[in-house]
């Protein structure tokens, strides 16, 4: 796996630039949408000076000017994490889009940097997908998240997801088994592990490939901050399968991200008696995603036209398939008990007796019906 240059950063970025983007980071609530706005508008320098004007009812400003940018760069870069903004060769484009799903409550936007911690570079996530639902888990809903985690791993898709519990660590964990890449996308410092039970895996993603978050070291998960996060993973992935999810479900708001971006939301039906499931199983109902059940059906929606085209699933061929729709007709009315005479099946069939003659012979050569010596009867089994 190539390893990006040293700090993940590009000198094309001004530094000023980048050490306002890291003041901003440190000092202002992930999904902030009015600094998102700001740093679009004004950019990250004055959108930082604007910030720091005192105000009555804010405590911003206050924040702010107790970053140390510099030093906080510094202390990451011994941590082997590095800060990404817009402009550096590994930043994921993708994200630039949420500055257009900002909620009028003002929750959303392009974080103003990333926080990264191992060597797989972002730009990977181009072909990526994300992979969530519930943390508890049913039997059913981790072998359809390993089937599906597994298939794109094997196809050289990455899969992204939260780090958590249930469905998050399945997927990872199927991934990594495949042999293919996969990245945690977190609430909290990447230097930190939350959920502790998944403390190996997430530093073997953080040694071996990524994980990322727009809060800075050291910060703890929040409710708010886990909302925010799955905006992130909606944004940096081609597409989002959501795999059990009960009626209140992060998985679900981070479809509704996917669905904000115009990301294909793709749901894995479940159980109807399954409280996991009722979420996803809704979602289908009212038509806001579309069912997959293998693998290569998340590829041929992910992936460009004409690409990894999914054969239509047909029950197994039986004998009677190969036969003409004259041959069939004839057979419907040839008797299993009692024979019966061609013009009699004819008649019943709607066809001309020639015409019934003809496919009884073809029928008699195929092994479907014999003649006797009062008129014509199937064959056993067929």
């Amino acid at each position: 796996m190539s390893t990006p240059a040293a700090g993940g950063t590009d000198r094309a970025v001004p530094e000023a630039e980048r050490l306002a983007r890291v003041a901003l980071s440190c000092a202002v609530e992930p999904g902030d949408g009015r600094t998102s706005s700001l740093l679009r508008q004004l950019g990250a320098v004055t959108a930082l000076e604007q910030s720091l004007v005192p105000k009555p009812d804010s405590r911003l400003p206050d924040r702010l000017a107790a970053v140390d940018p510099v030093r906080q760069l510094e202390q990451a870069d011994r941590c082997g994490i590095r800060f990404l903004v817009p402009g550096d060769p590994e930043w994921p484009v993708a994200l630039d889009q949420l500055d257009d799903v900002i909620t009028a409550e003002g929750f959303g936007g392009t974080p103003p940097g990333l926080w990264v911690k191992g060597p797989m570079p972002l730009t990977q996530l181009a072909t990526s997908v994300a992979i969530v639902g519930s943390r508890a888990a049913s039997v059913y809903g981790v072998e359809m998240t390993r089937a599906l985690a597994g298939h794109l791993a094997l196809t050289r898709v990455p899969v992204v997801s939260g780090g958590a519990l249930g469905i998050d660590f399945q997927a990872h964990d199927a991934a990594l088994m495949a042999g293919g890449a996969t990245v945690a996308v977190l609430a909290c410092g990447v230097d930190r592990v939350y959920p502790a039970r998944n403390r190996r895996l997430l530093h073997h993603l953080a040694a071996e490939f990524a994980v990322v978050s727009e809060q800075p070291p050291g910060s703890a998960p929040t409710r708010p901050r886990f909302l925010a996060r799955n905006r992130l993973i909606a944004a940096v992935t081609r597409g989002t399968v959501l795999v059990e999810a009960a009626l209140r479900s992060g998985a679900l708001n981070t479809a509704g991200w996917a669905e904000l971006l115009s990301r294909q939301v793709m749901c894995v039906p479940g159980p109807v008696t399954s409280y996991t499931s009722q979420g996803v199983n809704n979602w289908l109902r009212q038509g806001r995603g579309t069912v997959v059940t293998h693998g290569s059906e998340v590829l041929e929606l992910v992936g460009a036209a004409g690409e990894h085209l999914v054969e239509e699933p047909r029950g197994e061929e039986r004998p009677r398939d190969s036969l003409t729709p004259v041959e069939q007709r004839v057979l419907e009315w040839v008797p299993v008990s009692a024979p019966a005479k061609v013009d009699s099946i004819a008649r019943l069939s709607s066809l001309h007796v020639r015409d019934t003659e003809g496919a009884l012979r073809r029928l008699q050569a195929k092994r479907f019906v014999r003649l006797e010596e009062d008129g014509w009867r199937l064959v056993s089994g067929a």
